[in-house]
């Protein structure tokens, strides 16, 4: 077995890789940016060395300085994780040539198949049925538009050595056609340093689902289940789970004999994942494959018990796979959800900043339930624009997909982050969402039930009334700790009011508390009473309440006369105040946000890449005005109606943060 490898990646990946190698007993070297020199991947390893520059394409993906970093350690092999070099068949050679194992597939394996045009041609050689497409390489916009008329909107824009969501458009028209040819192109080359792209049919009520698959370098090859990628935002997955909801044990056979027929007919070895678009009648058409770890494994990992980075590393060393076919068991249901530093309330920009607060839920593992939460990133850490923005991938396995999506909205209201936008509060709202509960999804789920983007969440009344009655308890606590340290009484429990009107959600609810040993009994006017128990204490972040018997997570900040609550994907105002004061408080005016109306401010931040207007110009109501990049991604800015640009404030080159004023309007 090997003694030391080099983890040429960075993130939470890394950091995923090192644990099992770890448990293995091999030693770990890991590779940084200037960006991440203080990062957890480095932290974990057992070497750390640095390959240059925060830019990807000025480090990460450089392949020389990866190999200098393998030559300098003495690494007897290189896992490259998902992204950057995972797919680079020049990177996979130059391992070859210096004599140090690749773990992952071949050379010729991932030239066939990684590149997504060469692999839609060998499954359609092979007799597998795939989407409609133009599989040759296009070489500008205008014939990237007469291709789409050709092949009929709307169609998929996508780069060949793409993958992460990365150089990928859907056009429904011939000026999208064009913007997202231009763009896809430019995210591709940045990104994987390949800005070959090609045009497919965007089949539309389809479910996303994939199958993974194991092979060694001795002919044998298996399935391990499938997972259900249907959840997704700008065709990027945003929860996975395992096994789908929509799949028979027929087709789940079918379409894993397919993969590995189609893994084996280019001789791949290692872990790697055959992608399907399956429509309402369960017929299934080959997408790609990724002839790499994906990043959703865990998933997998969960409901299999098998460890696919361990058998990554076991294949590259030469062992035969120990798990034959009739020894996969698909064990209960498994759920993740990732979480990103974007702002699901400014339509899912990326966020970047200090993590003033990170703490994450208590991992655990145990026959009736796991908690894993995979991560790269810790309390006081940066996240950088250069990089993916997801944080971590909080996954839940129970006997039951019901069980296991309640353990996910517990972990998800446990979950604390301050300092930057992230999107747990979108991530709770899915999981309660009646069409996710059910099992009806398909990849337009996000696009089809929030059409205006992510606006919070709209407790019901049961909800509102158990976080107002938690909250109610939790105020009397407050209130007996502010009495003891002012000095004022001796009996400070017997002199703090029992009658309160709990506020939040534009409902009141005026409740009287009824305190003993062992919790508070909270009832409300029309009678209705809720039992309360808890240990917060004034100070904590995190309230882990009992109410009626139910656990209730709430993640509490301080405001006047009452508190913030965050949970179940609600960002609340709750007040508790006396009769009086809630009466003075209904007459205090409004305050008013600024007029921003006539300005287009930075969403997010991020580079201006390009500035597409000028002063004096009238542009129209969905004009683009500029361009600005972010985390990888290039994010066109329009104007929200007809104007005249007055004022140009930034220009291409130009860093902005989060509402800078890019340009005004008369």
């Amino acid at each position: 077995m090997f003694k030391k490898i080099l983890i040429a990646n960075r993130g939470e990946i890394a950091c995923r890789v090192i644990k099992t190698a770890r448990k293995m007993g091999i030693a770990t070297v890991a590779i940084y940016s200037d960006a991440d020199r203080n990062a957890l991947h480095v932290q974990m390893a057992d070497e750390a060395v640095h390959i240059g520059p925060p830019p990807a394409n000025q480090s990460y993906i450089v392949i020389g300085n990866v190999m200098r970093a393998i030559k300098e350690t003495g690494a007897e092999a290189v896992h490259p994780g998902y992204g950057f070099l995972s797919e680079n068949s020049k990177f996979a050679e130059a391992l070859e040539e210096a004599g140090v194992a690749f773990i992952g597939p071949p050379k010729g394996a991932i030239e066939a198949m990684g590149d997504k045009i060469t692999s839609k041609k060998i499954a359609q050689d092979a007799k597998v049925s795939t989407v409609p497409g133009y599989m040759g390489l296009i070489e500008d916009a205008d014939e990237a538009v007469k291709i789409s008329n050709e092949i009929g909107y709307p169609v998929m824009i996508k780069a060949s050595a793409g993958g992460g969501g990365k150089g990928m458009r859907i056009a429904w028209n011939d000026e999208e056609a064009r913007e997202g040819f231009q763009s896809s192109k430019n995210e591709a080359a940045s990104s994987f340093g390949d800005d070959r792209i090609f045009i497919e049919k965007f089949v539309t009520q389809p479910r996303h689902i994939e199958i993974q698959v194991l092979c060694d370098n001795h002919g044998n090859g298996i399935y391990l289940g499938e997972r259900e990628c249907s959840i997704q935002r700008r065709n990027q997955k945003v929860v996975e789970e395992a096994p789908s909801p929509f799949l028979d044990e027929a087709t789940r056979k079918a379409m894993g004999e397919q993969a590995v027929a189609l893994a084996k007919a280019v001789g791949y070895s290692s872990a790697g994942t055959v992608e399907f678009i399956v429509d309402g009648q369960k017929n299934f058409y080959f997408l790609e494959m990724n002839t790499r770890l994906q990043v959703e494994h865990p998933v997998t990992e969960l409901i299999t018990g098998v460890d696919l980075v361990e058998q990554m590393i076991r294949v590259a060393d030469g062992e035969k796979l120990a798990l034959a076919q009739k020894d996969v068991k698909l064990n209960g249901w498994a759920i993740e959800n990732r979480l990103y530093a974007e702002d699901p309330y400014r339509g899912f920009l990326p966020s970047i900043g200090r993590l003033t607060q990170y703490n994450p839920p208590e991992e655990v593992v145990e026959p009736g339930h796991i908690v894993r939460n995979d991560t790269g990133v810790y309390d006081g850490g940066e996240i950088s624009m250069y990089y993916d923005p997801m944080i971590a991938k909080l996954c839940t396995w129970a006997p039951s997909r019901e069980e296991a999506i309640e353990h996910m909205r517990n972990a998800l209201d446990a979950f604390e982050i301050e300092g930057i936008g992230h999107n747990l509060p979108f991530l709770s709202a899915v999981m309660d969402h009646p069409r996710f509960i059910s099992g009806d999804i398909t990849t337009a789920f996000i696009a089809e039930e929030y059409p205006d983007g992510f606006a919070g969440v709209e407790l019901p009344e049961s909800t509102l009334r158990r976080i107002a009655a938690a909250c109610a308890a939790m105020h009397r606590v407050a209130e007996i700790r502010r009495t003891r340290v002012s000095g004022r009484m001796d009996n400070h429990e017997r002199r703090v009011g029992s009658d309160w009107v709990v506020s939040l959600q534009g409902e009141s609810f005026p409740v009287t508390i009824a305190a003993d040993h062992d919790g508070s009994t909270v009832t409300f006017e029309d009678g209705t009473r809720h039992r309360v128990t808890g240990d917060w204490t004034p100070g904590k972040s995190l309230a882990d309440m009992v109410v009626d018997g139910e656990p209730l997570v709430l993640k509490v900040g301080k405001i006047s006369g009452g508190f913030r609550i965050r949970s179940r994907g609600a960002d609340l105002k709750v007040h508790v105040r006396t009769s009086r004061q809630t009466e003075l408080a209904a007459l205090m005016p409004e305050k008013l946000p600024p007029d921003t109306s006539k300005m287009l401010l930075c969403p997010m931040p991020g580079l201006i890449v390009k500035v597409d207007v000028e002063v004096g110009q009238e542009v129209q109501e969905g004009q683009a005005l500029c361009t600005v990049e972010a985390m990888k991604m290039e994010n066109i800015l329009r104007a929200e109606k007809k104007a005249i640009v007055s004022k140009i404030n930034a220009g291409p080159g130009d860093s902005l943060a989060v509402d800078d004023v890019i340009m005004e309007f008369e």
